[in-house]
């Protein structure tokens, strides 16, 4: 497949992912941990901005800062459909001429810069529709051409940090795909909350902690023997950990292994503390947890001891 056509196949899927985009999921998580779905559909957006005057001659210096903050204004899906097509419509004469554009590493050609976007419009496309619930189903033909042309490319890739490590252990050619781009093809939203909350368990952040957990959500404790205590609400869970962090002297918890499969998640994780005569205790343990809507609804607590 010429890379005009790799284009826009994979830019064509990232909008129509974008158009089902529901109102109350541009917040929620991705598998690029750091964006939610408004701030993925922005960057690609962007990316896609970009292309227009890139392939036109212009520099990086000459667009500046025009294209920064948000290009999504108050219809995303119009705002995507309409700079998928611009870039469309400006690449195929300079990838046929062998022109070349300025990147921010120096020059390149055309060629190499449209397969490129057909790569993060691609990978991005899956992140968004796992991100969404969608369908996450990606075009084999597509797949097959992004992955002749990054298999050359990984290593480059991964040096510089754009992408993770490399997942092994997959049989389809998607699967191994996204493994090469860091990617975990079984990754759920639940997968962000569940490091969310360790990170925030970590910090000892309450607040962060209770970001997410689900406004009815339940908590039972380790304690008192054999069942523990049982906690209900946001308000009740709160109170535990605020006296969990509060006293204690020298609260640490460190997740040590987590396994997310749908709406339940299992965390392993050992918590320590600072002890009267300058030593530290520990205690190692594990957390049942049930997922709802990208949030914690119950924490179950189990100490081995």
């Amino acid at each position: 497949m010429d890379v005009v056509e790799l284009h826009r196949r994979a830019s064509e899927e990232f909008v129509r992912q974008v158009a089902l985009v529901r109102s109350d999921q541009w917040d929620a998580p991705t598998p690029c941990a750091d964006w939610d779905v408004r701030t993925l559909v922005n960057h690609v957006v962007g990316e896609e901005r970009w292309t227009v005057p890139l392939l036109a001659g212009r520099t990086i210096e000459d667009v500046g800062d025009s294209l920064d903050g948000d290009l999504l204004g108050d219809d995303p899906a119009d705002a995507a459909a309409h700079a998928a097509r611009a870039a469309q419509n400006a690449i195929t004469e300079p990838v046929l001429r062998g022109a070349t554009v300025q990147l921010s590493y120096g020059e390149e050609s055309a060629a190499e810069y449209v397969s490129q976007l057909a790569a993060d419009h691609l990978v991005h496309g899956w992140d968004l529709a796992v991100a969404i619930g969608g369908d996450a189903q990606l075009d084999p033909e597509v797949v097959a051409g992004v992955a002749a042309w990054f298999k050359d490319r990984e290593e480059l890739y991964r040096g510089g940090g754009a992408i993770g490590p490399r997942l092994e252990g997959f049989s389809s050619a998607t699967d191994s795909l996204l493994g090469t781009f860091g990617r975990d093809p079984s990754w759920t939203p639940g997968h962000t909350t569940v490091a969310l909350l360790g990170k925030a368990f970590g910090d000892g952040d309450v607040d962060a902690i209770m970001a997410q957990m689900t406004a009815d959500c339940v908590f039972e404790s380790t304690s008192p023997a054999p069942d523990g205590g049982r906690f209900e609400g946001a308000d009740a869970v709160r109170e535990q950990w605020r006296q969990l962090f509060t006293g204690t002297e020298d609260p640490l918890f460190e997740t040590e292994e987590s396994v997310v499969l749908g709406d339940r998640a299992i965390v392993r994780w050992k918590f320590s503390w600072a002890e009267a005569d300058g030593g530290h205790g520990h205690v190692r343990g594990v957390d049942v947890l049930r997922l709802r809507d990208g949030k914690v609804a119950e924490k179950f607590s189990y100490v081995k001891g």
